[in-house]
């Protein structure tokens, strides 16, 4: 079965096609990241605009490499939650049109969910998931989520631990945009970080010692001690804006393996699967590969970010479940359970 994926839900606009749930035959992302720089973050209105006026011309290019007409394709999956409401109405409406264009099947799909499927995708003639079996933790680590949970199959997740403010990866995002670093936040730290002292800030580290936050995560604290308390938290007098990124970065990710490490620990699962834009950093990498008694599976870089490949993949596994959406589904731009409160 060949399945037509489309993701819409925030600032790139993709179209992919996969083969029975894991053959890659084409997976297109078009950035919008030029449109937004100037304002050093995405600005929602420009985002469904880009998206009305590329949708038809990404789709089709999908189609071309993959070597496919429109009459090959034999179901539609497509984002419908979360994300920016605007940004997912135009997947949306483009997928249901095009299925019910063609009266093929339809199912609109939850994208955090396809993050954890994106390592169960053939890249080239390679598949990641070996050695992978249900059930394991799953990471999912983006600019508007941070999820540890435990993954039972492809659509059954519990919830852990999410953060109580600020997604990791908008952390970044502030930090770099305060500090004028460049714009997308999360890879212009990464790179400068490479050049960078990560001793040189101590910054703080939440406690969450409120209520049972042991798999929690908080992330408005950093941000305030790096954008407003630097003095306070300075090892050394001289430092560079590749410090800050280097020691931002570092205590970033310290407290990401602290909830995480938490899990495992009471869990016994030592399988963990990474997905989001944020699963493509590269100290995160390096910290959670170096651990002996864990095996950490992250996908490809360019399947680390929102792309629509790991939407037709997900998508798969429902409709040979029989299960198919209604075309009057809508957008959801949040996700209850995905974010908690605290204490």
């Amino acid at each position: 079965m060949k399945v037509l994926g489309i993701e819409t839900s925030c600032d790139e606009c993709c179209a992919a096609v996969v083969e029975n749930g894991k053959k890659i035959l084409s997976n297109v992302i078009t950035s919008q990241i030029p449109f937004h720089a100037p304002w050093s973050g995405v600005v929602p209105e420009i985002a469904s605009r880009k998206h009305t006026e590329w949708i038809y011309a990404v789709t089709n290019e999908a189609l071309e490499k993959s070597k496919l007409r429109v009459t090959d394709i034999d179901a539609v999956a497509v984002t419908n939650r979360p994300g920016l409401f605007g940004s997912l109405l135009v997947g949306l409406s483009f997928a249901k049109a095009f299925a019910w264009a063609r009266n093929i099947p339809f199912i609109a799909v939850d994208h955090m969910l396809a993050h954890l499927y994106a390592p169960f995708l053939e890249v080239g003639s390679e598949r990641l998931e070996v050695g992978i079996e249900y059930p394991f933790l799953g990471l999912l680590v983006s600019g508007g989520h941070t999820i540890i949970c435990r993954a039972d199959g492809f659509d059954d997740i519990t919830v852990l631990g999410t953060t109580i403010d600020d997604a990791v990866g908008e952390a970044f995002d502030k930090v770099a945009k305060f500090y004028n670093f460049g714009y997308p936040g999360g890879l212009v730290i990464d790179k400068m970080a490479q050049n960078g002292d990560n001793s040189a800030f101590r910054f703080p580290i939440p406690s969450l010692h409120k209520g049972d936050h042991r798999y929690d995560v908080s992330y408005s604290g950093l941000k305030n001690a790096v954008i407003n308390q630097l003095d306070i938290f300075k090892v050394k007098t001289d430092f560079t804006k590749e410090d800050i990124a280097a020691s931002f970065q570092k205590t970033a990710v310290d407290i990401l393996q602290r909830a995480l490490f938490n899990a495992a620990e009471d869990t016994g699962l030592s399988v963990i699967v990474a997905g989001g834009g944020v699963a493509a950093n590269s100290l995160l990498r390096e910290r959670l590969t170096q651990q002996a008694h864990l095996s950490c599976v992250f996908p490809p870089l360019e399947l680390c970010g929102d792309n629509a490949a790991m939407i037709a993949g997900i998508g798969y596994h429902y409709l040979a479940r029989g299960e198919v959406s209604a075309l009057d589904v809508t957008a959801q731009s949040r996700v209850i359970g995905f974010k908690k409160k605290y204490p």
